[in-house]
């Protein structure tokens, strides 16, 4: 691979800030809370939308049952610091949404979108730890700290009046392109391409649905399109981790003991 082909990532990272940069500040869309989901079952507000959130749990365990016993294996080693971020990350999102779509306004949201940006970053540490074979923990300390600052630039501007989601947004942007593109100036494995480019494509068709909640539940009606965005953000997340597991499920070749040598 050409030397200038892996500065791409970079160029894209700072053309996406200075394109955010030029463009303004990016609102919340008035009415941000209306969502579809107005169901009351069991005495729990927003049904659909607060009990899709049990996948982001269930998923994250499930991960770090496979993974954390694995950690050492020489197929995670180098990316577990970003992905045992995106773990925290997921699990934290099944709490932090639940608790935001219970009864959703700006406060509780900076618990729900929180969690998302902390995923973000560790899946982006943990893909470039796993690409260049190199100890992901300082990035996925550096990315932990942007997603924290993303968050709460929203709520600091939002306070003053008129939040701002650049910075968040941007985050939650990033993985969508340097994902396939740090994997194929690499060259990951096909089936890590696949897996992350797949999980990636299904995200995006999540954040669609998102787009379209009332659309969709009027069409597909008790699902709406919230709910089916946290179903398939859950699909997405299974995905990578199901790829990381596969990964880490053969044993390492142990390494060659010196030949028995008598005369020793």
């Amino acid at each position: 691979m050409k030397p200038l082909f892996r500065h791409l990532p970079l160029a894209v990272t700072l053309l996406l800030a200075a394109a955010a940069l030029f463009h303004g500040p990016i609102h919340q869309p008035a009415g941000y809370h209306e969502f579809a989901d107005q169901s009351l079952l069991w005495g729990v507000p927003h049904f659909c939308d607060v009990t899709s959130n049990i996948g982001f749990a269930l998923v994250a365990m499930w991960a770090w049952l496979g993974l954390a016993p694995r950690r050492e294996h020489p197929d995670l080693c180098h990316g577990w610091a970003g992905y045992r971020l995106f773990l925290v990350g997921l699990f934290l999102t099944a709490l932090g949404s639940t608790w935001y779509h219970l009864a959703p306004d700006n406060a509780r949201l900076v618990w729900d979108r929180l969690p998302i940006a902390l995923a973000c970053g560790g899946l982006l540490a943990g893909v470039l730890g796993d690409v260049q074979r190199r100890d992901s923990g300082r990035n996925a300390v550096l990315l932990a700290l942007a997603a924290i600052a993303s968050v709460a630039w929203w709520r600091i501007t939002d306070l003053a009046g008129a939040g701002d989601l650049r910075p968040y947004l941007l985050l939650q942007g990033l993985p969508i392109l340097l994902v396939p593109l740090w994997q194929w100036i690499h060259r990951a494995p096909r089936a890590d391409r696949a897996a992350f480019g797949g999980a990636l494509a299904i995200y995006i068709v999540a954040k669609l649905a998102e787009l379209n909640d009332h659309a969709i539940a009027a069409m597909l009606d008790p699902l709406t399109g919230h709910t089916l965005k946290h179903l398939l953000a859950v699909a997405a997340a299974l995905l990578i981790v199901a790829r990381l597991r596969a990964r880490v499920a053969s044993v390492p070749a142990p390494a060659a003991e010196p030949a028995f040598n008598p005369a020793a």
